[in-house]
């Protein structure tokens, strides 16, 4: 009997029902990953599968007895306390019950101590109390430590220990690799690919896709169907499948025509008509009246400037530490014209610092890092701050102008746009109302309408869909720049770059030819990638060559180089925890005044950030 089932389900946010007519069901045991484009309704299937929603019509049906959990696309903003308290607030409140025994445990409060272990006591809530440390030691999380203060992995692993604690028999899961490094991608993927409970999730991670899935259960035009199997099955089946539907339609068009051409012909050569031929053509007209298109695939095209000198970036013998951190130590490589390089490492390993090295943005503190003739730059910022939240998606790219040069070809901006799948309204509507994948096409767009040789993307991959991944992919493939690429993406990092550049730990780089699974072979074993560390490095200290410096400064300027790094990392964390918040579906939910202040907030963050950067360059020199 299945855990789940979803019996002739329609749902609809307005226009055309986004699901419709879905029957659905979920087995003990199985790993069943949902894919469509953005938009078709992937996460509200899942939020229906969870009760969060019911549907306009059908029925959700859930066997006698079956727990079903969620982990959400997003760390919710309101999570405070202990990981304990995290953790324990899956149990509801007698979890908040068993976190309140655990803390006055702490501060020895007998009297509460007894009345809370009586309410413990009379629901049987001590199996419970247990459940909670064994999921904790299963995830290896510390249970006295502040949520708050965890990375951005650590963090989703909290909540997935919050979602386990229930003992679910489906848990479901929206984009679980979102702000996750590769290392913790790979732990998830054993913990998850080892559980015994079914498994319904989202994401855009081929890889991660291609370890976990048994089935795949596929949304287009509000149609969901099932494809049994793994993934590169799927895809096989899925293009037998779109060939025979366009033998099909181009059969149905042509009759079609032949009967309009008859009616047409009728009414001229005589006064009656075969009522019975008109009433089929009739409908006719309304079937394809109803037929619901496939998407349009985004067409992009990437501006190229004339080329740079052959050597692009050389660094030689670079060392860099922000505090007690080692970043960088001994660093040295050649970056060429028409190299695509990928930079990996664990959140907080320094990858943005050392893009900003690679481009003059710091300035390192031993060695040399000279950049080479002739560069134009175009920077993909994960953070989208290069995007003015007063002006429209055709205002962002336009930039005052009509028509934009690509590669020597005039095309006018609504056009373009179009090709990034922007219609005309779309394009002229508020920024505000653009959900995340939108903006990181049209971010896309912004950067490839200008012309560069030397491409820089940070993150570039985040809310787009698989089908827009593998477009962008085939893009990179042939720009004849150079490539910079920060990305957790296992698959897009095979795919598009030529060698990798990998931050392993104690300011080594290793320099590897090829990607991510090239590096995977190549590596010396003691140089895995680690976990994620509890907390995100904040590199507050300060070594001997700096404290040397620093007493050549003036008492005030002195006391500010102290204060610079503490500084700095607030802001850091401030304007992680503001875009975390951004890539919320429900941020775009809010009014447009709203939208407006929080994205011009987060930019003046990041201009406060960067002159906190130019201030502590400063009094470091």
């Amino acid at each position: 009997m299945p855990l789940l089932q979803l019996q002739r389900v329609d749902y609809s946010v307005g226009g055309p029902l986004l699901l419709e007519h879905v029957d659905l069901t979920i087995e003990a045991g199985e790993r069943v990953c949902v894919v469509g484009r953005n938009g078709e309704g992937k996460s509200t299937l899942l939020r229906l599968l969870a009760g969060e929603i019911r549907p306009d019509d059908g029925e959700v049906r859930v066997q006698s007895g079956v727990r079903v959990a969620k982990l959400a696309q997003e760390v919710p903003q309101d999570a405070r306390g202990s990981v304990f308290d995290v953790v324990a607030q899956g149990l509801g409140d007698l979890g908040a019950l068993l976190a309140r025994y655990h803390h006055l445990l702490e501060q020895h409060d007998l009297d509460a101590l007894g009345a809370v272990q009586a309410q413990i006591e009379a629901q049987h809530g001590w199996d419970l109390d247990r459940r909670v440390s064994q999921v904790l030691e299963r995830l290896e999380l510390p249970a006295d430590a502040d949520f708050a203060a965890l990375s951005g992995g650590m963090k989703r692993r909290a909540l997935l220990a919050q979602a386990l604690v229930r003992a679910p028999d489906v848990l479901l899961l929206d984009e679980p690799t979102n702000h996750l490094d590769v290392a913790a991608i790979q732990w998830l993927e054993e913990f998850l690919r080892s559980a015994n409970f079914a498994l319904v999730f989202v994401t855009h991670d081929r890889s991660f896709l291609r370890a976990l899935a048994t089935r795949i259960v596929e949304i287009d035009r509000g149609v969901v169907t099932s494809w049994p199997g793994d993934y590169d099955n799927y895809l096989r089946r899925r293009e037998e499948r779109l060939h025979a539907q366009a033998q099909e339609n181009a059969l149905f068009d042509k009759k079609l025509a032949a009967e309009e051409v008859w009616i047409r012909q009728g009414i001229k050569a005589r006064r009656t008509r075969n009522e019975g031929r008109v009433r089929a053509l009739k409908a006719l007209r309304n079937e394809r009246a109803q037929r619901r298109e496939v998407s349009a695939t985004a067409k992009m095209t990437l501006a190229t400037a004339q080329a740079s000198g052959k050597k692009v970036i050389d660094a030689k013998g670079v060392d860099f530490r922000f505090g007690e951190r080692m970043i960088l130590r001994d660093f040295s490589t050649t970056i060429l014209r028409g190299d695509r390089v990928g930079i990996l490492g664990p959140n907080g390993s320094g990858k943005s610092t050392l893009l900003k090295l690679l481009l003059g943005q710091l300035q390192p503190q031993r060695g040399e890092i000279e950049l080479g003739t002739g560069l134009r730059i175009a920077y993909f910022d994960q953070h989208r701050a290069a995007l003015r939240e007063d002006w429209n998606a055709l205002d962002n790219v336009a930039e005052g102008r009509e028509y934009i040069e690509l590669d020597g070809q005039r095309k006018h901006v609504l056009g373009y746009l179009q090709d990034f799948l922007f219609s005309p309204e779309r394009a002229r509507a508020p920024i505000t109302r653009l959900s995340g994948g939108e903006r990181n096409r049209l971010l896309l767009a912004k950067l490839f309408a200008q012309p560069s040789n030397l491409l820089v993307m940070d993150e570039p991959t985040n809310d787009l869909d698989v089908e827009t991944l593998e477009l962008l992919e085939d893009l990179l493939g042939s720009y004849h720049g150079t490539l910079l690429l920060v990305s957790h993406d296992r698959a897009f990092i095979d795919n598009v770059v030529t060698s990798t550049l990998v931050l392993e730990g104690d300011g080594r780089v290793g320099e590897y030819v090829g990607g991510y699974s090239d590096w995977l072979r190549q590596r010396p074993v003691s140089r895995e990638i680690p976990l994620p560390e509890i907390r995100e490095p904040d590199f507050r200290l300060r070594g001997h060559d700096e404290q040397k410096q620093k007493r050549k400064l003036g008492y005030k300027d002195a006391r500010e180089l102290e204060r610079l790094p503490a500084r700095i990392e607030l802001l850091e964390n401030d304007i992680a925890a503001r875009t975390q918040a951004m890539q919320d579906p429900a941020f775009f939910r809010q009014d447009a005044a709203a939208i407006t202040a929080a994205n011009q907030a987060l930019a003046a963050l990041q201009i406060e950030l960067d002159a906190a950067y130019g201030r502590w360059q400063e009094l470091e020199a």
